[in-house]
C-alpha cells in the first residue's frame, strides 16, 4: 500500500477498513495539498502550471531555476498523477511509499531559490527510488513485510548524492521481493503485481519493475534501480526507458540491500538518454563505504554529458552478439524490430558486423563446477555493517518471521541451506575463475574485431502476461554484463504487437561508458522510439 511514513498527516484508527480502502483514503489525502497548491500564487513566487508528462530534466530545471515554475507546483503535479493512476484508474501499483513531506521539502527548495543560493544540478527534481535503497526518512522494505517498519539510520550513498544535488526522493517503488526474480514485480510489502503501463495485463520484468513503471508513467522525473543480472535493463526495456548498468566499481552500492554483492550494481532509469546521463554524472564516483569503487574517481569521465553527441554512430564499429539472444524461442516480432535497429545503426554511419562470437564461451561456462548462492552471507554482512538492529538481519530470521510472499519461500530456504560460508565452496571459487576468463575473452573479441560495442535485444520476447511463468521469457541480460562486470545500457528500439516495448542493449569493455552513451544517444536521436503509455495520459 502507499504508506505515509514518519510524519503522518493523519492517523487511521478504524481497523475495519480493508487495505484497499486505507490505500484509497491515503491517496486522496496525499493529493489534497497538491490540488490546493495549484491555487496558490504570491508576488514572491508565481509559477506556470507544471507540465510533467514526458518532460525532460533539462526543461524542468530551466523552468525551476528561472522561477517560472515553483518546486511546490512541480511536486504537486507529480503527486496528482500518482493519486490518479497508481492506486486507482489503471492502478499501476508501482509505489510502496510516497513521501508525506514532499510538499514541505518543495517549499524549502523554493525558499533556497528565492534566497539566491546556488542550485544543485538536480534542484527539485522528484525521483522514484527502488525500495532496496536505504532512506533515512522513509521505510526501506526490500519488497518484504519482514522489513515493512524498518527505517534505516542513513541514506544509501547514491541517495545521499542525488539529494545533495537537490533532488527529492518523491517515492519508493515496488520491487520483486528481495530482488529474487527478473520476471515480475511482486512481493509482500505491497499487495498485488505492478502492471506494465503499456499493457496492463503484462509484467514489468523485475526486480526494478516499480521504478520502471513509475518513471514510464511520469510519476517522477527519473528513477534509481538496481541490477544484479537484469533488473535495470529488463524493466527499462519493457517500459521503453533508458537504463545504465555501469562497470563494476564505477558506482557505489553502499546502503543498497544486496542480492549478490559480487554482481549488484545500482544506476539510473529515465525516459531519455540525456536524463539517465544527468543522474549518472552525479552518482559515478568513488566511495569509501564501498571498496570496489576505489578506482572510480580515476576512471570516471569528468562529465558524461559531453558524450551526448548526435552523430556519435558515424564511424563506429559494432558487432551483433548472437550468442546473447539468438535462440529458437526468440519472438519473430522482436527479430523484426532488431533487424530494423541494425539498419538504423548502419544508416547513421556505423559499421555493423552481422555476427561475432566469443569462441570459447561454452568452455568458459563449463569452468564453474557447482552452485554458488551468497545471498545469506551478503545479507548478514550488510546488516551487520549498516544496521544490526533492523527487524530481520539474516535469512533464518526472515523465514522465522513468516512475513514474506509465498513465491520467495523456496529461494529463502535455498539461501539458508547454502549458509554464510560460501567462499569456501567449489562453486563460488570456480565461478570467479569463469568470470575472469570471460572478461579476457570478451576483451579479446572486441580488440580483434576493433569493436566499439556489442549489441543484442535486451529481451528476445515481448513482456509476458502477469502470472505467466511458462512461455519463453527472453531475458538476455544475465550473462555477459553481470559475469564480466563490464557496462551495458539499454535504449528503446521500438514496439512489438503495436504497443509492447522492446529494448536494444549496447555492451562494451570495462570503463567504456562514454562510448556506450555516445552510441546510445545517437541511436535515440535518430529513431525517437520512446512514447508515453496510453494508460496514464
Amino acid at each position: 500500500m502507499i504508506r505515509c511514513s514518519a510524519h503522518r498527516p493523519l492517523a487511521i484508527r478504524h481497523r475495519v477498513l480493508s487495505p484497499v480502502a486505507r490505500r484509497r483514503l491515503l491517496v486522496v489525502v496525499l493529493a489534497l495539498p497538491a490540488g490546493l497548491a495549484a491555487q496558490r500564487t504570491t508576488s514572491a513566487a508565481r509559477s506556470v502550471p507544471a507540465r510533467v508528462v514526458e518532460t525532460p530534466l533539462a526543461t524542468l530545471r530551466a523552468a525551476l531555476v528561472s522561477g517560472r515554475l515553483s518546486c511546490r507546483a512541480l511536486v504537486a503535479a507529480y503527486l496528482a498523477r500518482i493519486a490518479r493512476y497508481d492506486g486507482q484508474g489503471p492502478a499501476i501499483n508501482a509505489l510502496v511509499t510516497v513521501h508525506p513531506r514532499a510538499l514541505v521539502i518543495a517549499d524549502s527548495l523554493d525558499a533556497v531559490r528565492r534566497a539566491g543560493a546556488t542550485l544543485g544540478a538536480l534542484h527539485c527534481i522528484p525521483l522514484i527510488v527502488k525500495d532496496n535503497f536505504e532512506t533515512h526518512d522513509l521505510p526501506t522494505s526490500v519488497g518484504s513485510l519482514a522489513l515493512a517498519t524498518w527505517r534505516p539510520a542513513h541514506d544509501a550513498t547514491m541517495v545521499a548524492r542525488v539529494r545533495a544535488a537537490g533532488a527529492i526522493v518523491l517515492a519508493k517503488s515496488n520491487m520483486a521481493e528481495w530482488a529474487f526474480t527478473p520476471y515480475e514485480t511482486v512481493g509482500s510489502a505491497l499487495p498485488g503485481y505492478t502492471k506494465n503501463p503499456y499493457a496492463l495485463d503484462r509484467v514489468t520484468a523485475g526486480s526494478s519493475g516499480g521504478t520502471a513503471a513509475a518513471v514510464a508513467s511520469s510519476f517522477g522525473a527519473a528513477g534509481l534501480g538496481t541490477d544484479t543480472g537484469n533488473s535495470i535493463r529488463g524493466p527499462s526495456a519493457h517500459q521503453a526507458l533508458f537504463g545504465i548498468r555501469s562497470t563494476m566499481g564505477l558506482t557505489s552500492r553502499a546502503g543498497v540491500v544486496p542480492l549478490t554483492a559480487s554482481a549488484d550494481i545500482a544506476g539510473p532509469m529515465a525516459r531519455t538518454m540525456a536524463d539517465a546521463v544527468e543522474l549518472f554524472n552525479i552518482i559515478a564516483a568513488s566511495d569509501s563505504a564501498d571498496p570496489v569503487t576505489h578506482e572510480a574517481d580515476a576512471r570516471r569521465s569528468p562529465d558524461y554529458r559531453a558524450f551526448l553527441v548526435r552523430d556519435g554512430l558515424r564511424g563506429a564499429r559494432i558487432g551483433v552478439l548472437r550468442q546473447a539472444w539468438d535462440r529458437p524461442t526468440a519472438d519473430t516480432a522482436v527479430r523484426r524490430v532488431f533487424a530494423r535497429a541494425v539498419r538504423d545503426l548502419r544508416a547513421q554511419g556505423a559499421t555493423v558486423l552481422d555476427s561475432v562470437r566469443v569462441d570459447s564461451l561454452e568452455q568458459i561456462l563449463r569452468m564453474q563446477q557447482g552452485g554458488c548462492n551468497p545471498f545469506a552471507r551478503d545479507l548478514a554482512r550488510h546488516f551487520a555493517t549498516r544496521d544490526p538492529r533492523a527487524p530481520v538481519t539474516t535469512v533464518e530470521a526472515i523465514l522465522a518471521s513468516g512475513r514474506f510472499h509465498p513465491t520467495v519461500q523456496q529461494r529463502l530456504q535455498q539461501a539458508a541451506a547454502a549458509g554464510v560460508s560460501v567462499d569456501t565452496s567449489n562453486g563460488c571459487r570456480t565461478r570467479e575463475a569463469a568470470r575472469a576468463a570471460l572478461r579476457t575473452a570478451v576483451t579479446h573479441l572486441m580488440d580483434a574485431e576493433r569493436l566499439d560495442a556489442l549489441i543484442y535485444p535486451t529481451w528476445s520476447n515481448a513482456p509476458r502476461k502477469i502470472g505467466d511463468l511458462n512461455t519463453p521469457h527472453g531475458d538476455n541480460s544475465q550473462l555477459f554484463s553481470p559475469m564480466t562486470g563490464f557496462p551495458a545500457l539499454t535504449v528503446p528500439m521500438g514496439y512489438t504487437y503495436d504497443t509492447l516495448p522492446a529494448g536494444l542493449t549496447f555492451f562494451g569493455r570495462a570503463w567504456s561508458e562514454p562510448v556506450l552513451i555516445r552510441l546510445g544517444y545517437a541511436y535515440e536521436q535518430a529513431t525517437r522510439h520512446r512514447r508515453a503509455p496510453l494508460s496514464t495520459p
